[in-house]
């Protein structure tokens, strides 16, 4: 266990490669099934995935139309040419002996990512670029057995690998910048985001070194991490087996690291390879990619609201970071509070953002989040139930019992608390005659006596009184009102 002090004295630097799996019909260069969920291992796969002789690869367009999103949604730049490489390596998972990928001509460059950090303020993540190319198979190793079983469904999946610089320093900064990233490709259509299904895959490159080293430590990859706590989490254990190895005196390996997410440790799979080990070269099969900039203009033009947006729309509601958060896990919400901002105002916005807020639950330290959408429910139902708790038609508490029944059962607001017998009586007319009838209850006039003496904290137990006497249903800030009004009016005579 190494102590604190000494873990005060380094500094991590992070970079992270994702592997963000596009969402088209198709494969990247076939046209096989691109969702290989749940399917027999060999049945969606064409003779352009087995890599047989003689068969060439057709690229698929509306992979370069989600990679151009991709880009927007980066701050990047979209390159009007671009080429593809081969990426020459010999597993079985890729049976043609190369990966068809990008090097030196990536169609998407430079950019810029944002991500807030829990803690308050951001870290600015420079994106150095994104390229597009394809899966690899998958190989199994069953336990006890001398052979291996490969499964090509994922061979030939369309991919955009996003490649940032080394802009991170702690494993908090660089669980933000996952999550953000996953946000802005999930807002931005280019992929359906199941982690679990590996949608998106997240290799952390880490190295450390003492704090103000001109130069950076030797850095270990720990690849395809499909969690934002794993990120976080592999980032904190690398950290500090580095800083033990240095501590030791040794020298930290250039290496390829897995994850083991029950034991929460990293662990060695192979020496880190270098671009030349790979022995890249242009693909003589795949002619460039020309892409004009009106036809960039033209993506733009449809692009979604991205949360960078939301965020700076829903600055004037004052939103904890929290609701925030919980409101941008569900782009349908994040839409519909937008949108109320815009046409119903401010208030309503922000009571509808924290009833949103409210209802979803997010366990603690995990990535799992069951959220409440607005599904088929027309903004006008949401309006009409910030009005009804605005009119003192409804309490607080009773608002939310409303609002999270309509979610389940799309009944209108009104109707649902009727039904309830949640309406509150603010007619101070017919709630003055429940308060004469409390102060002259004999069971009200010890707490009389005690606010007559000063301790106005007594008035409590007279509103819980008319509370009681009414079912509930008597506004209390108006009960409380008339009580302070009569025993005024009392003491006045």
């Amino acid at each position: 266990m190494i102590k604190q002090e000494i873990l005060d004295t380094y500094e991590a630097t992070i970079g992270i490669e994702c592997h963000v799996q596009l969402k088209t019909k198709t494969k990247l260069f076939s046209g096989a099934d691109n969702d290989a969920r749940d399917k027999a291992p060999n049945t969606v796969v064409s003779p352009v995935d087995f890599g047989f002789p003689g068969v060439l690869p057709v690229l698929n367009e509306a992979a370069v139309v989600l990679a151009i999103r991709a880009g927007i949604a980066l701050n990047s730049e979209v390159a009007t040419l671009s080429r593809f490489d081969r990426k020459h390596y010999f597993y079985p998972d890729l049976p043609k002996g190369y990966q068809i990928t990008q090097l030196h001509e990536p169609i998407i460059g430079a950019g810029l990512i944002d991500a807030p950090l829990p803690s308050g303020g951001s870290v600015k993540v420079r994106i150095h670029h994104a390229h597009l190319e394809e899966d690899a198979g998958k190989l199994t190793h069953p336990a006890g057995a001398d052979y291996s079983l490969v499964d090509l469904n994922r061979a030939g999946t369309p991919l955009i690998e996003i490649v940032s610089e080394a802009d991170m320093h702690t494993p908090e900064e660089a669980k933000a910048y996952a999550q953000e990233l996953y946000l802005l490709m999930t807002y931005a259509g280019v992929t359906n985001g199941d982690l679990y299904h590996g949608n998106m895959r997240f290799d952390v490159n880490i190295s450390v070194a003492k704090k103000g080293a001109d130069k950076w430590g030797t850095r270990a990859e720990i690849k395809n991490l499909n969690s934002f706590r794993s990120v976080e989490k592999a980032a904190e254990y690398e950290f500090k087996r580095q800083i033990a190895v240095l501590e030791a005196g040794q020298q930290v390996v250039q290496e390829t690291r897995g994850w083991n997410d029950a034991k929460l440790e990293t662990f060695s799979q192979r020496s880190k390879e270098d671009a030349q080990d790979y022995r890249y070269f242009p693909d003589a099969d795949i002619p460039p990619v020309h892409i004009s900039q009106e036809e960039i203009d033209e993506v733009r033009s449809h692009m979604p609201l991205l949360p960078p947006v939301y965020r700076a729309a829903w600055a004037e509601l004052g939103l904890d970071s929290s609701v925030v958060g919980a409101l941008l896990a569900s782009q349908q919400n994040a839409a519909l509070i937008y949108d109320l901002q815009q046409t119903a105002g401010a208030s309503t916005a922000r009571r509808v953002a924290y009833w949103f807020a409210s209802a979803i639950d997010t366990k603690p330290d995990s990535d799992t989040t069951e959220v409440l959408q607005a599904g088929a429910i027309p903004p006008t139902s949401f309006i009409e139930l910030a009005a009804m708790v605005e009119k003192n038609e409804l309490s607080s508490t009773a608002a939310k019992d409303v609002f999270n029944e309509m979610l389940r059962s799309q009944e209108a607001p009104r109707a649902i608390a009727e039904r309830k017998n949640l309406i509150q009586e603010n007619d101070e007319a017919a709630i003055i005659a429940i308060v004469e009838a409390v102060l002259a209850d004999p069971t009200s006039q010890k707490a009389l006596a005690d606010i007559k003496k000063g301790n106005e904290k007594a008035i409590g137990f007279l509103v819980g009184q008319v509370m009681k006497q009414s079912k509930g249903k008597a506004h209390p800030g108006i009960a409380q009102k008339l009580l302070k009004e009569r025993m005024e009016h009392e003491t006045s005579n």
